[in-house]
């Protein structure tokens, strides 16, 4: 796909989906749920699919439509008998389901697409089979697939490295109030991307279960019962550093209505971000802009990202247009995300013309000629996104597979050709 630049300075209001981070927590709340939920604001995306096909599978009514579900909760009396689970690409799905796997009674089986074999499983695996769940890979070891087989009835210690994923935590810290007793998961290393762990313990908060204590070293999930509710899934501030940021590139105004600074998504921190590289933010009770003077040149910034690791490519392509240089810190771990997200990603920006050097944990983008250049995304949505947003300000930029970002947002493409035509 060839990107078609911007013309002039935007100016466009932006509707963005529904967060998926939030969205996966809040369906396994639901699913595990007495009583029903109703969720409002539901992403359309390739992962909420997964998780919606997921929850069904083990035995969950999931009726959705548009951007709303209604799910009649299990109370954690998940199907009998032997299931598959395909979660296609989708990490965080796959990571969930297979710390849910562990209440059903029978054996549960959990896959993915190549690429998601690929992808790190090690450490959740390791901490189910040491609550007592029988867990098999079938490929290598701490890989999918893997079947589990429960039922898992009693909680208790847990120990847990916090510097591969949150996500791992997430779906321990998810089954946690269903086990006897609790659990505590004990954090053998530094916790990476603490904000997603405090959202977890804010939508479990939402379907009643509270009291959840998120420290440095350790997390405790007390005994409970989730209740169903109806619940409201905000834009996602991942997704919207993408229109943002081609403000940022490009010069104009975007803004994205119903994402605000007082967001529990700790991504919104993008717009501050850019407010620190020359743009001007704009917040009210019901909505963020961006605005940048085309005449202003950006200016590059030294930040640590590694509570914002989503927002590494979004930034790296922003910083490959200033005038100065921009260091991203603390997010070597992100070379096990979707793609290696450091070297990959500065593989292709140099593609471009961009001044990319990958240091241990993270990146150093320069000044650089930039041109148009056919890029790969390596299978991460994000990548595809932020090329996108590159190709904005930069003429001839082609993507090679424009599809994968079905995976958070598949109208992204539509949606950006609408904020170029915003310029005129």
């Amino acid at each position: 796909m060839r990107l078609r630049a911007a013309t002039g300075p935007l100016d466009a209001t932006v509707e963005v989906p529904g967060s998926k981070s939030i969205a996966n927590r809040a369906l396994v709340c639901a699913a595990l749920a007495d009583g029903e939920s109703e969720l409002v604001g539901i992403p359309l995306g390739d992962d909420t699919r997964a998780m919606t096909e997921c929850l069904t599978r083990l035995g969950v009514a999931v009726s959705a439509a548009n951007d709303r579900a209604l799910v009649t909760g299990t109370g954690g009396r998940l199907a009998a008998g032997a299931v598959r689970l395909d979660t296609g690409l989708a990490g965080t799905t796959s990571r969930f389901v297979t710390a849910m796997a562990t209440l059903a009674p029978g054996p549960v089986t959990v896959d993915g697409d190549p690429p998601l074999r690929r992808r790190p499983m090690g450490p959740l695996h390791d901490a189910l089979l040491a609550l007592g769940a029988d867990v098999r890979a079938q490929g290598g070891a701490g890989h999918l697939p893997v079947t589990v087989t429960g039922p898992l009835r009693h909680g208790g210690k847990v120990e847990l490295p916090g510097d591969v994923s949150s996500q791992f935590l997430t779906a321990l810290m998810l089954i946690g109030p269903l086990l006897e007793g609790g659990l505590e998961i004990a954090l053998s290393t530094p916790l990476v991307s603490v904000p997603y762990v405090e959202l977890t313990a804010r939508v479990m908060a939402a379907f009643a279960v509270e009291g959840v204590d998120v420290g440095g070293d350790r997390v405790v999930v007390p005994a409970g019962r989730y209740r169903g509710a109806g619940f409201a899934i905000e834009p996602d501030a991942s997704s919207a550093s993408y229109p943002l940021a081609m403000a940022a590139v490009a010069g104009g105004r975007v803004r994205v209505p119903g994402l605000t600074v007082k967001s529990a998504q700790a991504d919104v921190r993008f717009a501050g971000l850019l407010g620190a590289m020359g743009c001007r933010v704009g917040e009210s009770s019901t909505a963020l802009d961006v605005t940048r003077d085309p005449q202003s040149p950006l200016r590059g910034i030294d930040v640590d990202l590694r509570d914002n690791s989503d927002l590494v490519p979004t930034l790296a392509v922003v910083a490959a247009t200033a005038a100065t240089e921009t260091r991203i810190r603390g997010v070597g771990f992100i070379r096990a995300k979707e793609s290696d997200r450091l070297g990959d990603l500065a593989a292709e920006l140099a593609r471009t013309g961009a001044t990319v050097g990958v240091e241990d944990d993270g990146l150093v983008i320069g000044p650089g000629q930039l041109h148009g250049a056919r890029l790969d995304p390596h299978d991460d949505h994000r990548l595809a996104m932020a090329f996108g947003v590159l190709g904005t300000v930069v003429d001839g930029v082609e993507v090679t597979d424009p599809g994968v970002v079905s995976k958070s947002w598949p109208e992204f493409w539509t949606v950006r050709d609408e904020i170029v035509r915003s310029a005129g």
